[in-house]
């Protein structure tokens, strides 16, 4: 099972292959924001890929590169949509809308 790794909260857990980052982040209530309910229409959970495991998501699709483009304003070569970033093997990300915000 591959290791994905959230920072700041340096909490790493064992998740299923092929789940996406925000899948894994609620099935361990580590708190990433997805205002959208995960449905690739916002940017809060925007994730930066550390530690060179961009190899470990899945590639970008149309609509996660459209949705990038459009509404992430400090974007980097290493930014995925943890809605979308299906995972294939160990990674780390850093979560950039952290801490959530309260409701």
């Amino acid at each position: 099972m591959p290791k994905v790794t959230f920072m700041p909260l340096n909490k790493t857990v064992e998740a299923e292959e092929g789940l996406t980052l925000l899948e894994i982040s609620e099935e361990h209530h580590i708190g990433l924001e997805h205002a959208c309910g995960g449905v690739c229409a916002c940017s809060t959970c925007h994730v930066i890929v550390k530690d060179n495991t961009d190899d470990n998501l899945e590639e970008m699709d149309d609509d996660e590169i459209d949705t990038m483009d459009k509404l992430v304003a400090n974007q980097t070569l290493h930014s995925r949509l943890g809605c979308q970033a299906r995972v294939v093997g160990d990674v780390t990300v850093e979560l950039v809308n952290w801490p959530p915000r309260e409701l």
